[in-house]
């Protein structure tokens, strides 16, 4: 039966090292949370803590109102798939599935119904007496997945476990993964560093830093309302501009930034403005135009690279350096002055730090 987690005011050091600072996480019944971030950032560690293999400094871990902290990891009842399969090489696949059960004491009939309705599920049943050395990397993740889930666990972890498939495997396995975990309901945490991973198969994303998760909330909010310029900068907003507002006027505010550039926003766009933000646009936030009597950001272009579906031109501009993209039809040449204007669509307004 499926249950929740909860993470609460979780500390983690190595030595002196301060891994995890009070870190707090709730994932709901059946939901799939991705812990997303660069290497060192504390994903990993989180999900060690989780199962068992390590102790938290400080905090409480709980599995369906149940106290997890400072039991073993073979007591914690979680499903594991890991990045390497981790598969016993003198088993077939049908005893590498079975093995949990075996270790549940189920075994004959029930434990073969079982295996033989889960290899079906991943697509295996014609390769349950196949070793795991026989088989592909896809197989073989197959396997693994098959192996947690036939336990039926409340909690499913997945530690980075596409990162040895090759691109095209990599989408069509994390297909496979969510429809599995979809149609079990199982609670799930899913670490991986890739960020068009985490948000194609999850239901919410944490992201990361530093030991702390600087914002937990739905792939799409994410990806278009960051909590902060950390966030911003990983989901691809590459221009942070600081602003101040200088003149507010109904539905629309005058705002300067560095170099006294300023520029018109509306509120219907881009929502409430406070006197002291930052503009963030992705690069395809930033409209190249020619056309002088545009309201933009004065730039100076330089280098232009190509990226197949638009020109992309490293920009010098009073506010600094800015990175914007420009259509194909309409190639510009280093040095050439233009104006950059903001596409709201592109573009979301933070807080200063």
């Amino acid at each position: 039966m499926t249950q929740s987690l909860t993470l609460d005011s979780i500390s983690a050091h190595y030595g002196t090292t301060k891994v995890l600072e009070d870190l707090s996480l709730a994932v709901g019944e059946g939901e799939l949370v991705s812990l997303l971030g660069a290497s060192g950032c504390g994903k990993t560690t989180t999900l060690r803590l989780v199962a068992g293999f390590l102790q938290p400094t400080s905090g409480t871990i709980t599995l369906g109102g149940r106290d997890l902290t400072r039991l073993p990891p073979h007591q914690r009842d979680i499903g594991l798939v890991f990045q390497n399969y981790a598969l016993f090489p003198h088993l077939s696949v049908a005893d590498n599935v079975g093995f949990g059960l075996k270790q549940r004491g189920i075994s004959g009939e029930a434990k073969s119904k079982r295996v033989t309705a889960m290899l079906e599920r991943v697509g295996l049943a014609h390769l349950a007496d196949r070793l795991p050395g026989a088989l592909s990397g896809g197989q073989k993740q197959r396997v693994a997945l098959a192996r947690a889930l036939v336990i039926e666990p409340p909690l499913l972890m997945f530690d980075e476990p596409l990162s040895n498939l090759d691109a095209k495997l990599r989408i069509d396995m994390r297909v496979e993964i969510r429809q599995l975990q979809r149609a079990n309901g199982t609670t799930s945490v899913y670490v991986t560093h890739d960020q068009e991973e985490a948000f194609s198969i999850s239901d919410r994303v944490a992201i990361m830093h530093a030991g702390r998760i600087m914002q937990l909330d739905t792939p799409e909010r994410l990806y278009q309302r960051p909590a902060n310029a950390f966030v911003a900068r990983f989901v691809g907003f590459e221009n942070l501009i600081p602003m101040t507002v200088v003149e507010r006027d109904g539905a629309k505010i005058t705002a300067e930034m560095a170099g006294g550039v300023r520029l018109t926003l509306g509120l219907e766009q881009f929502g409430d403005i406070p006197d002291r933000f930052i503009m963030a646009c992705r690069a395809d936030g930033l409209q190249v135009t020619d056309n002088a009597a545009m309201e933009g950001i004065p730039a100076t272009l330089g280098l232009r690279t190509y990226l197949g579906r638009a020109y992309q031109y490293q920009a010098e501009t009073p506010a600094g350096a800015l990175i914007a993209n420009g259509p194909l039809t309409r190639p510009l040449e280093p040095g050439v002055t233009v104006k950059l204007v903001p596409v709201p669509e592109q573009c979301t307004i933070l807080s200063p730090e």
